[in-house]
């Protein structure tokens, strides 16, 4: 999804958009380039940028070479930066320019420009001498130094280490070659608190390099848990022997955002809008980075207290986060999601130990999922499929439908079933609680818990395991009765939520199962979520779970973003809004969100006593590791917050 409208305003939900740009170049020509600049500024100021990075001695071009120690040239850049700060305007324009300092030595510097003034230089501390690069011959290393000089744009300071500071954003500068040192400078201006880094870089073209630089900067991004926004010099810079790309990259977290097209005749610009409040949550999570050693030495520049107002996000807001879009990394992630799956309870059953599979088959997803990862399970364990023993249990809310769905998934995977009906044993139930007759949540709890008592009665007598189904949506809700189905030996759905267990069962249809079994998984996709414990009208499904708790794909969306981005509900509500745009009201949107936090924070004393389960992604509930909550905690104050949207 690109651009979507809406009321809010999304700096003030933690975005900030930047932009990388590869300008037009004028080889020795500084105040026509930064009249380029000042263009792109001005362009850029319009579309609600806050920041804006150009590459590396892109005011005379990097391919000056000797000429870049001539006084004309230093006059004139020094010229140029002056009128990219008289042009002022709302975007901080970061510039690639040599530096000449009043010791003698010359730096590969950044100028960094705000409201009509140098905010500070950032000089390069690793300049390049092999290959096709012969820096040293012009410049200084920036390592170490710390100058303060008074110039003609007022006191500035020439340093690395400089935090500069946009509204809540902190950013600071690397240029080209300090990305691809050993340590590179970016890591330890993120430990001392940059959120985004900038790279300013004139690097030239080769044979699968572009492979490599991107790999730098998401790996980068991912490492030091910031955004990377990276300017390589565009093709006008190109010279000789040398060919220049434009090379414009944004990363997040190791995820790339955005990235243009190389070789452009013209101008390149990119803009991405960076998730400030996510990369605050995920440091703060991330123990090793939030222990680490920080470092000393560092210069707070504050260059703008505001940032632009953004109406629109020009970002990727996926309705359904948990599911990758692209149809090859699906395939690799399914794959490996079902090798999680029956790994792990391989290593329960030889564990146990045990040499049978017991499992509750409802011809629902759930329970098809779970059965699909126990022939795997016993397949890598090279055990016959006869070894699962499936216990079809109908009672009074089982619909023929569901009921033949269980017997074909059996005759077309050969295992063992047995069906137990529960009506006489749950009628006995009630009558002994002199129960009324009527469907409410005993007659429905009584079900669920006579299913479980059978399970584990059967595993003990043919020396098995009970394998649950429930899966990792059912327990954000808390979907599932206390001591019933929330119960089992080993849990292999714990980890994943509706929306992907439907993708993984469809996936298996396509590529592993025979013609029978595809058949039968197609009609269990067809047939509505449901947990069958009211009695079916005219023999169909008369209880739809969605019905009653809301769409799964909203609430997997809600989950994500409050477990795994720990972002606020005002901002999950806006989020949901663009995402679902077209598909759900934004009523509709709050009301099954106030929902989803009423029963998550409700509901925590049943994920308390979680059996074990794989984690398969970065999303768990498991008590103990990812997700530990009291039992007590209040969603009041969240849900006095929907009620005020």
């Amino acid at each position: 999804m690109g651009m979507a409208s809406s009321p809010a305003n999304y700096a003030d939900l933690g975005y900030l958009r930047a932009a990388a740009v590869a300008p037009e170049i004028h080889l020795a020509d500084p105040l026509a380039n930064a009249a380029e600049i000042v263009g792109h500024l001005e362009r850029l100021e319009s579309s609600g940028a806050a920041l804006a990075v150009f590459p590396e001695l892109c005011l005379t071009g990097y391919s000056s070479e000797d000429l870049l120690l001539s006084a004309k040239l230093l006059a004139d850049a020094r010229a140029a930066l002056g009128k990219l700060a008289e042009a002022g305007g709302g975007v901080v324009a970061v510039v690639g320019t040599p530096w000449p300092s009043p010791d003698g030595r010359l730096f590969n510097a950044a100028a960094v420009i705000a409201g009509g003034r140098i905010a500070g230089i950032v000089p390069k501390t690793a300049l390049p001498n092999h290959g096709e690069f012969y820096e040293r011959r012009w410049f200084a290393s920036g390592a170490g130094v710390d100058i303060e000089e008074d110039t003609e744009f007022g006191r500035v300071r020439v340093c690395p280490n400089q935090l500069f500071e946009i509204g809540r954003c902190r950013f600071a500068v690397e240029l080209c070659e300090d990305l691809w040192a050993p340590v590179p400078p970016g890591s330890a201006h993120c430990l001392a608190g940059a959120e985004l880094v900038l790279n300013l870089s004139a690097s030239n073209e080769l044979v699968a390099k572009a492979d490599y630089r991107r790999d730098l900067v998401r790996m980068a991004s991912a490492q030091w848990l910031c955004g990377y926004l990276y300017a390589g010099a565009g093709l006008t810079e190109s010279s000789k022997d040398l060919v220049f790309g434009g090379h414009l990259l944004a990363a997040e977290n190791g995820r790339l955002l955005r990235e243009s097209e190389r070789f452009q005749l013209g101008a390149a610009v990119i803009t991405a809008d960076f998730d400030l409040d996510r990369l605050r949550r995920d440091r703060m999570r991330n123990g090793t980075f939030a222990n680490s050693a920080r470092p000393d030495g560092y210069h707070r520049v504050s260059v703008a207290d505001d940032i632009p107002r953004m109406k629109t996000l020009d970002r990727v807001c996926d309705a359904h986060p948990f599911v990758p879009k692209d149809e090859n990394e699906f395939d690799a992630r399914a794959r490996e999601i079902l090798s999680i799956q029956a790994a792990g309870l391989s290593r329960r059953l030889l564990a146990a130990p045990a040499d049978k599979l017991v499992i509750g088959l409802s011809g629902g997803l759930d329970s098809t999922l779970a059965l699909l990862v126990c022939l795997d399970t016993l397949n890598q364990l090279e055990l016959p499929p006869e070894d699962l023993h499936a216990l079809s249990m109908p009672g009074p809310g089982t619909s023929p439908h569901t009921k033949s769905s269980v017997e074909q998934l059996a005759a077309a995977t050969d295992i063992h079933l047995r069906e137990i009906s529960i009506s006489a044993a749950v009628a006995q139930h009630l009558k002994d609680l002199q129960h009324s007759g009527e469907d409410d949540v005993v007659f429905e709890n009584a079900q669920a818990r006579e299913r479980t008592q059978l399970l584990f009665d059967y595993a003990n007598r043919v020396g098995g395991i009970v394998v649950g189904t429930g899966d990792l949506s059912e327990l954000a809700l808390g979907w599932c009765t206390f001591n019933a189905d929330h119960i089992a030996g080993y849990n292999v759905n714990a980890g994943v939520p509706k929306t992907l267990v439907s993708y993984l069962v469809r996936w298996y249809a396509r590529h592993r199962a025979g013609a029978e079994l595809a058949g039968v998984l197609g009609r269990v996709l067809d047939t509505p979520i449901t947990p069958e414990l009211i009695p079916p009208r005219d023999g169909r499904i008369s209880q739809e779970t969605e019905a009653i708790i809301g769409p799964y794909e909203l609430h997997d969306f809600f989950l994500y973003h409050y477990v795994r981005d720990g972002f606020e509900p005002r901002k999950i509500y806006e989020l949901a809004r663009l995402a679902f745009d077209g598909r759900y009201e934004p009523a509709t949107i709050r009301q099954w969100l106030k929902l989803f936090f009423e029963r998550f924070f409700s509901q925590q004393y049943k994920r308390t006593t979680l059996p074990p389960g794989p984690k398969v992604g970065s999303v768990s509930l498991s008590p103990r590791g990812d997700w530990r909550m009291p039992d007590e905690a209040s969603a009041a104050s969240i849900i006095a917050e929907i009620d005020g949207y």
